[in-house]
């Protein structure tokens, strides 16, 4: 049976999809066939995000593949690019660190000339899925900054990390999207969530080169340990936020 556009936006309704309308019409736009068209609505009513379904997000003005089991880009997360973007200067070395699909990175290359850039993630389904958005001999996998070529130890000049912080008992709190279709790996960030967080910043300073930043998406509630973590790594630390997009950035810039 031929699904039409109000019966696709009942069913989603049905399921608790807030923008209904504007989701009906994306998938009806994506589907090659009705059948296709039938699966993918099947595949959202499900429960799968959306990004996932369609196979691509909307980041910060590009379109970003997303496979099914990978991180989805967040819209808040736009503000930790702008603030990369603000210090790279063309031609920088930088590093796209817990890359998941490699929205980050791929913003920043059509944001600041030339950057020189790489990405790592732990997960293979994310690497694999990164390679798709950026130079593929760019993005390693591995744990943290163990992948990285060691030719940049000491020479990054922009360190961006969107590492997991949702602390481990709140994950049962997210939102079945994300806590049943994205992988543990991107969200549990330890028992107060940052423990990521301190890893990088403490392994920052053998990468970053003299005036180097590092860059950390965190909360507004976890920003102050967070930056205790960037301060206590031997960086100077800033806490940036903006209320628009719900979005803290710790900001550690390391000595000339």
């Amino acid at each position: 049976m031929l699904l039409t556009l109000p019966a696709i936006v009942s069913r989603l309704r049905a399921v608790g999809c807030v923008f209904a309308e504007d989701e009906a019409r994306l998938l009806v736009e994506a589907a090659g066939s009705p059948a296709e068209l039938a699966a993918m609505v099947d595949r959202r009513v499900d429960g799968l995000p959306l990004e996932q379904v369609l196979g691509w997000a909307e980041f910060h003005g590009l379109r970003i593949l997303v496979d099914p089991g990978v991180f989805v880009p967040r819209q808040r997360t736009a503000f930790l690019v702008d603030q990369a973007a603000a210090l790279a200067r063309p031609g920088a070395v930088v590093v796209d660190l817990c890359c998941g699909s490699g929205a980050v990175g791929a913003v920043l290359a059509t944001l600041v000339e030339g950057i020189d850039l790489h990405a790592a993630d732990v997960d293979p389904a994310a690497v694999r899925c990164a390679r798709r958005n950026l130079p593929g001999d760019r993005v390693y996998e591995g744990d943290l900054y163990a992948p990285l070529p060691e030719r940049l130890r000491g020479r990054v000049d922009v360190l961006v990390v969107n590492a997991p912080y949702v602390p481990t008992e709140a994950i049962a709190m997210m939102p079945p999207e994300a806590r049943d279709h994205e992988p543990l790996v991107a969200l549990d960030g330890g028992g107060d969530g940052l423990a990521v967080q301190r890893r990088v910043a403490a392994e920052a300073p053998r990468w970053l080169g003299p005036g180097g930043c590092l860059l950390i998406e965190t909360s507004a509630g976890q920003a102050v340990l967070t930056a205790a973590a960037v301060t206590g790594a031997g960086m100077v630390a800033r806490v940036v936020a903006s209320e628009e997009l719900g979005a803290t950035v710790v900001v550690g810039v390391m000595p000339v």
